[in-house]
């Protein structure tokens, strides 16, 4: 569609390009510190890597053994504040390791673990490492093949990372943020000590914005923000930095019962993690290639996908086939070049390029790297980079919670009663699924519910008219995709005629 002529003009303090995990936290952030701030994301919320991760808030036990004692006491450190400051979305986890003598001595995965549990405060939510037998009658040992005796079995949290991102991107709207998905940014040039930005929505109308800071939270298309901003005016240097490196998941039925995950070694010193998924579904990955093509069609290779499948055949007594494979998603992580050659052992911490700021050059700040576990602490850590630009330099988002975090007793399995208790016509599995998405925010669209039928038409696998009927008003949604794969998860169910019936009325009911 033709671009039409700009049609409105905002004035801000920080403009984020990147509608990510970044780019949404960093928002958060400065919306909190009472800077007006606009966010645009040229596709959905998380629609690119964020919502393509593995799914973990972790510390990263294998980055251990890369020396990043840093980042892995900073992310430990951060599964706490996540615990606490939404769990209705961060679910504990036990890990099992089963150890293969080839690969790790005992005695190396002992003092990771020890490390593992003491880099940062010890968790008052979480239980400790421990050496495990592996035997046939215990639970842990009944997927895994007879030859595995041994094993570790430590801690870590999951969570819903789409979800991660919509919950950042509501409190920063709630603080005042602009946050406007499906628009992208086309032009930049400074002028007078400051960014001026063109914006295309998806219907083709145009807005200028001017903003005193620019945050670059692109992801894995930073450099064409580096770039676009160095070809009109800017010092950003454009030079690349950047590191494309794709991880690949593939999802099959359940292959065993349990909530615990497994973490698998593989000779290439690299591991492969097996968590249970949406109930009926085990989740399988990651891998790690190099990645040099457009970040918007990425999908997994016929190679990743035997590595995967190999990888858990290796320990796991039911093979697994390619026909058991029922969905598969890939993400590029944009990660800072550091210049290892192997892609699995490049740094997942997160660096800042940061120029302007001096004589007539406005402050551009890029971000590189970064995990979705660190997320919060890169946001802040952002603003203190920022501080001299805007004498905003408090932090405020450690004891905060997010949207729909205000569980009883931050217990959302007693949420979950509470819920059937207020409304008893309201099957379990469903009660559980908002729980878990929502938390408290459920209540908001449950409200003078008095029975199933009240919830309006259903699509299908417990979807309802008035849960779609919020995500449109209240979470960006616009399309079937941004529902069921990005915002309920419930992609995995839907048939093809069920998807095209919500797409309809998606079209029919759509909110101008």
């Amino acid at each position: 569609m033709n671009t039409t002529a700009a049609q409105c003009i905002d004035n801000v303090d920080v403009l984020i390009i990147g509608g990510g995990i970044n780019g949404t936290g960093i928002a958060r952030d400065a919306a909190g510190r009472g800077l007006k701030v606009l966010l645009c994301e040229k596709q959905d919320l998380a629609g690119a890597t964020s919502s393509a991760s593995s799914k973990l808030i972790h510390g990263g036990l294998r980055y251990l053994e890369q020396y990043e004692f840093r980042l892995v006491r900073e992310a430990l450190a951060e599964r706490e504040v996540l615990l606490h400051n939404a769990p209705h979305i961060v679910h504990p986890m036990r890990f099992v390791l089963p150890h293969n003598k080839n690969l790790r001595p005992a005695w190396m995965i002992r003092l990771g673990l020890f490390l593992y549990d003491h880099l940062a405060k010890r968790s008052k939510n979480l239980p400790g490492s421990q050496q495990i037998p592996l035997a046939n009658t215990s639970a842990y040992a009944l997927p895994l093949k007879d030859s595995i005796k041994k094993g570790f079995i430590y801690s870590d949290c999951n969570v819903d990372d789409s979800r991660l991102v919509i919950l950042n991107a509501i409190d920063a709207q709630t603080r005042g943020a602009q946050i406007l998905p499906r628009c992208e940014c086309i032009g930049l040039k400074t002028q007078n000590n400051t960014w001026l930005a063109t914006l295309r929505h998806q219907d083709g109308t145009t807005r200028i914005v001017q903003a005193k800071i620019l945050v670059n939270a692109a992801g894995p298309w930073v450099d064409n923000i580096q770039n676009l901003a160095a070809q009109h005016g800017s010092n950003a240097t454009g030079k690349r930095k950047l590191r494309l490196v794709k991880g690949s998941h593939l999802v099959t039925p359940r292959l065993y019962e349990g909530t615990h995950a497994y973490i698998l070694q593989n000779k290439d010193k690299r591991i492969v993690f097996v968590t249970p998924y949406r109930n009926d579904f085990s989740m399988i990955g990651t891998t790690d290639i190099d990645f040099h093509g457009d970040p918007a069609n990425v999908a997994i290779s016929a190679e990743e996908t035997d590595y995967l499948l190999q990888s858990v055949n290796a320990y796991f007594k039911q093979a697994i086939r390619h026909e058991d494979i029922v969905s598969t998603w890939s993400g590029v992580r944009p990660l800072y070049d550091d210049a290892h050659g192997n892609a699995s052992t490049t740094t997942r911490d997160y660096v800042f390029d940061v120029s302007g700021g001096t004589g007539s050059s406005p402050p551009l700040l890029s971000v590189f790297g970064g995990k979705i576990t660190t997320y919060r602490k890169l946001a802040e850590h952002a603003l203190e980079k920022l501080a001299p630009f805007t004498g905003k330099p408090q932090p405020w988002t450690h004891a905060a919670p997010l949207p729909g975090a205000d569980l009883p007793n931050a217990d959302i399995n007693l949420f979950i009663s509470q819920l059937q208790k207020n409304f008893p016509w309201l099957p379990k599995s469903t009660a559980s699924r908002y729980a878990c998405a929502y938390g408290t925010l459920a209540l908001l669209f449950l409200a003078e519910k008095n029975s199933i039928e009240s919830l309006g038409q259903h699509f299908g696998h417990d979807l309802y008219e008035t849960e779609v009927k919020w995500l449109q008003a209240h979470e960006w949604a616009n399309c079937a995709e941004d529902i069921l794969w990005r915002r309920t998860r419930l992609g995995l169910y839907f048939t093809p005629e069920q998807t095209l019936a919500l797409q309809k009325w998606l079209k029919k009911h759509t909110i101008r």
